[in-house]
């Protein structure tokens, strides 16, 4: 019987959106250097916030004025996909930082379904029969319940090294969700929610019930122990994990410069 390789745990914490995007990159510099082992964390987000991908335009995906007015945060990611409207009540965010070779031998599609395995075997003990989606040339590979997204994910490779991090929705309010984030074609909100009806799903909508974040919590992080065949050791980030931290989110991610044109003086 293979022996279960040991990970990190980051139990479940609560972040504004700079942090949030600085710890994982600071969890995936600590993995490159050696320096920590594979990490599955997760986080909610406080405020709420819209994250971008690397390279998205900031002006086209994102409604500015309805974030200042609500205060809602806005973030570029490392990593690559849409832009996502981040509810610090109805989500919870997974991320892992993993050495590529861990996964076998895939490609980018099934580095994704190798740890999107994690999300589908969650949902199946709250009772939500989900599956992967590899996605098509516009949406990253996602998990679907009969065709509607309930966890979109994204990644990043470098050093050998693969981030990837996701949303949980425990339930969504897609009114809300459209307030913040631009549909150029639509002429209303309620416009594109009709159509974000047909696509998007969360566990409430599924199950009819609510289910608590400590319940969700639970069922994530038994879905990603049995499914990558990991031994989950709880653990802190290290002291220069948070050095990184606090110096990622000064100068990069809480930097209108990154957020706006995707530069900054931390590569």
């Amino acid at each position: 019987m293979k022996p279960l390789t040991v990970w990190r745990l980051i139990v479940l914490e609560t972040y504004d959106a700079s942090t949030n995007m600085a710890i994982d990159e600071a969890v995936l510099r600590a993995r490159i250097a050696g320096k920590v082992p594979n990490t599955l964390r997760f986080y909610r987000w406080r405020p709420s916030a819209v994250s971008i991908g690397r390279f998205q335009s900031v002006s086209n995906e994102v409604d500015l004025d309805a974030c200042r007015k609500h205060g809602v945060d806005v973030v570029r990611r490392i990593t690559g996909g849409g832009a996502v409207y981040h509810d610090s009540e109805d989500e919870i965010t997974y991320s892992v930082v993993v050495a590529r070779d861990d996964l076998g031998k895939v490609d980018v599609t099934g580095a994704y379904k190798k740890i999107c395995s994690g999300l589908v075997n969650a949902l199946e003990l709250l009772g939500v029969k989900a599956d992967f989606s590899p996605g098509d040339t516009r949406n990253c590979p996602n998990v679907a319940v009969n065709g509607r997204k309930i966890s979109g994910s994204s990644q990043s490779f470098k050093g050998g090294m693969v981030l990837q991090h996701g949303t949980v929705l425990l339930r969504v309010n897609l009114e809300k969700m459209f307030t913040f984030l631009r549909v150029p074609w639509a002429k209303t909100c309620m416009e594109i929610v009709n159509i974000a009806e047909k696509k998007i799903t969360s566990v409430r909508d599924e199950l009819g019930i609510d289910v608590s974040v400590e319940q969700a919590y639970k069922a994530l992080v038994k879905g990603f122990k049995d499914a990558l065949g990991m031994r989950l050791i709880e653990s802190a980030l290290t002291k220069e994990e948070l050095e990184a931290t606090e110096k990622l989110r000064k100068e990069k991610y809480a930097n209108q410069d990154w957020t706006t044109l995707g530069t900054s003086v931390m590569t």
